[in-house]
């Protein structure tokens, strides 16, 4: 190879790495951009559903309930040892008119597995309107993953922040960056290799 093909060849490379790398830069801005939009919230959906894994979705969710937002309440992915008596004084909110119309799952560990299940229960409840309760920095993703489980279902997206994180823009960069390749994974149809990030336990019908 003389020197002039290594040459463009060099060159060639380097315009795709830069290239790639704005490309990148430009959709995390985006995606940046998008996790810091506040959520519309509709009067009235048939349903809502809590994607648990972080402080004041549960907490939201059941307020909103309360407030009959909704018919019908999924929590999602809710750890082994958390009952709704003290998921409900949280809260703030009495559980006991709540309880029947609350379904708590155990079993999905990974917004995929969220999705997954929502998308069952949906079904099974005839919900065409969601309104859907996570953090800010995962709703892009969850959002996708529900689109594709849920493709004729109207979803309403409700991002929350942590009460220690009061500003969307506080959540720490490298978490978002970490959320922004899961997004991007996500919607290349390839979730199914993300890890776990736990044992999945057993999963519970209604609350009592």
């Amino acid at each position: 190879m003389t020197t002039m093909p290594r040459r463009m060849m060099t060159i060639g490379i380097g315009i795709a790495v830069i290239g790639v790398a704005l490309a990148f830069g430009g959709g995390f801005a985006w995606f940046v951009h998008r996790v810091e939009m506040p959520g519309q919230t509709p009067p009235r959906t048939d349903g809502i559903v809590a994607f648990t894994g972080g402080p004041e979705r549960v907490e939201t969710a059941l307020r909103l309930l309360a407030e009959g937002r909704a018919d019908r309440l999924l929590l999602s992915g809710i750890g082994g040892g958390a009952e709704l008596a003290e998921l409900a004084r949280r809260a703030g909110v009495d559980p006991r008119p709540l309880a029947p119309h609350i379904t708590i799952d155990r079993n999905a560990t990974t917004t995929r597995g969220n999705a997954t299940d929502t998308a069952t229960w949906a079904h099974d409840n005839d919900i065409h309107s969601l309104l859907v309760v996570t953090a800010a920095y995962h709703m892009p993703r969850a959002m996708a993953e529900l689109a594709r489980t849920l493709p004729d279902v109207t979803l309403y997206p409700l991002p929350v922040a942590a009460p220690e994180r009061p500003d969307r823009t506080a959540v720490p960069l490298r978490l978002v960056a970490e959320e922004y390749i899961k997004f991007l994974v996500t919607t290349a149809g390839l979730s199914a290799v993300l890890p776990m990030r736990e044992p999945a336990p057993a999963r519970t019908g209604h609350a009592g």
